[in-house]
């Protein structure tokens, strides 16, 4: 049960972060990002034991790895785009935040678009001329 450590991790933050928030808003700020590493340090383990049983299914299904490649690319500048926008809100920075996701969101495409133009170039070809 290892989601009640991390449940546990932030409460036990949450509570010192009410306590020393209106005297130390630095030091509040500092806790809440501390925690947010830590509890991301700690699923990165977790993101590579899924990333290795995704990459072996790939593998036994036949399906090319550079789009298991891609598809893993995107969900991580998915993941990191929001966490640091989390973190940025934290701070009250809401509109540095939605900058992060918007180059989060334009990293994506960029990373998609080979994707999307092998998809059209199939569609095309299944298409009667």
């Amino acid at each position: 049960m290892e989601i009640i450590q991390i449940v546990g991790l932030g409460l036990i933050a949450t509570v010192l972060i009410l306590v020393i928030k209106e005297t130390k808003p630095l030091f509040a700020f500092l806790i809440a990002t501390s925690t947010g590493i830590l509890i991301f340090l700690y699923l990165i383990g977790k993101i590579g034991g899924i990333i290795e049983v995704l990459e072996d299914l790939a593998d036994k299904s036949g399906v090319e790895m550079i789009y298991l490649k891609t598809l893993l690319k995107i969900i991580g500048i998915a993941y990191i785009a929001e966490f640091g926008a989390q973190i940025v809100r934290d701070a009250g920075q809401e509109s540095i935040a939605s900058k992060i996701e918007m180059a989060g969101k334009v990293f994506i495409m960029v990373l998609a678009i080979p994707i999307i133009s092998i998809i059209v170039e199939t569609v095309i070809k299944l298409l009667p001329a």
